[in-house]
């Protein structure tokens, strides 16, 4: 660990805190607490715009105050040192809106590629074709709720007919002229969904997906048969036009992005599927294809709810993730902030929106066909790999 910076990589102001006295023998510091800098009462003027509230009042507290002050300016770090930076979404966060907050990240360059759940790209599409999603009550009764057709997100309210099968149709139709005779990555998908979007809805601005398309962004869904979109996958399938999604395709992209890549960063939006898959990267790198060039993603930033004391993924902390092979370091540039998403993310992103100047976009998606050759090519000619496999693969000849 660098000892002249916090955790999430922020540079200590003047000193460590630790002095060089020794407190009885050996190498032992002690700790002068006089270098490290004072907690004092807060000061609202009550003119702070969100990015020097973070910076003026957050980042001098403490708790989890503090924490979205660090992930907030490890953020704007992973921006200003040109990484190339994934969004991980998991949870209901279309439902509530923020769709509209990441695709001004998307617009300012600050998002390179995203891995969602299904559900989330699926509930994106409404607002493009003004179909209904409503604020409602979380103490509504559902059997009421079945019986008007409304399915209910917690306190969202989504019509079955007006909304879900609407959208249902707007799936079935963009993917008529989807070309099916060879595999496809589920960004392909998605960017195919965005394109009709773009063509087709009254409100195409307010679609992530559609968004993505039209800045050759690549959009990933870690498990795609588990919503909506891959549920209408169905009707050409049983009907004599078999999809041929395939989600190896995505963890070679996906993986292919992040080799590409001098720098890796990530905003994991909740946990889930989409948390690993990102991660996952940088062990089918070194572990599978024993390719060195990487070493663990370079910064991390998770915004959840989930504790890691039960053992589950989601809430799995990025010290451990270091013994995965999937961070750099275990303590530094990583940051997670324990609070609801709702909260963070608008907070986060509007101190990048204010902080950091736009990007150029990447438009990874365009690329996508040199990105995967040059792993290809890589891994063709990586010489533990041929050893190992030799006898089961056919590798190309070495040049």
């Amino acid at each position: 660990m660098n000892e002249d910076r916090y955790p999430c990589g922020t540079k200590r102001p003047n000193s460590t805190g630790e002095s060089e006295a020794n407190t009885g023998g050996g190498d032992q510091k002690s700790l002068d607490l006089s270098a490290l800098p004072a907690i004092n009462p807060l000061q609202l003027g009550g003119k702070e715009n969100v990015a020097d509230l973070i910076d003026g009042v957050y980042a001098k507290s403490g708790f989890n105050a503090r924490r979205l002050a660090e992930g907030a300016q490890l953020y704007a770090r992973m921006i200003e040192e040109g990484a190339t930076i994934g969004m991980t979404l998991a949870g209901a966060m279309t439902p509530i809106g923020m769709s509209g907050v990441i695709i001004d990240l998307m617009k300012a360059g600050f998002i390179d590629f995203v891995i969602s759940t299904g559900a989330n790209l699926y509930h994106d599409l409404h607002r493009a074709y003004d179909m209904p999603m409503v604020q409602g009550d979380f103490l509504a009764d559902d059997n009421a709720l079945a019986d008007e057709r409304v399915a209910r997100i917690y306190d969202v309210f989504i019509h079955d007919d007006s909304t879900l099968e609407a959208t249902d149709e707007v799936i079935l139709q963009a993917i008529r002229d989807l070309k099916t005779d060879i595999p496809f990555s589920s960004a392909s998908l998605h960017t195919h969904i965005g394109r009709h979007v773009n063509k087709s809805a009254s409100h195409p601005e307010r679609s992530l997906v559609a968004c993505a398309s039209d800045l050759g962004i690549p959009i990933y869904t870690s498990s795609p048969g588990d919503s909506s979109i891959g549920m209408n996958l169905v009707v050409p399938y049983l009907f004599d036009r078999p999809m041929n999604l395939n989600p190896i395709l995505d963890v070679i992209e996906t993986a292919g992005i992040v080799r590409d890549a001098e720098k890796n960063g990530v905003i994991e939006i909740g946990g889930g599927s989409p948390k690993n898959f990102y991660l996952q990267t940088q062990p089918t790198l070194n572990q599978i294809l024993h390719d060195e060039s990487k070493g663990g993603h370079d910064y991390f930033l998770q915004l959840t709810t989930d504790s890691p004391h039960w053992g589950g993924l989601s809430g799995a902390t990025p010290s451990e993730a270091r013994s995965w092979g999937k961070v750099k370091d275990a303590i530094l540039n990583n940051v997670v902030v324990y609070s609801c998403a709702s909260l963070t993310l608008p907070l986060i992103a509007q101190y990048v929106l204010t902080r950091c100047k736009p990007r150029s976009q990447r438009r990874l998606y365009d690329r996508m066909g040199e990105i995967v050759r040059e792993l290809r090519e890589s891994a063709g000619a990586n010489e533990r790999l041929r050893k190992t496999y030799k006898d089961y693969y056919e590798f190309p000849p070495v040049e």
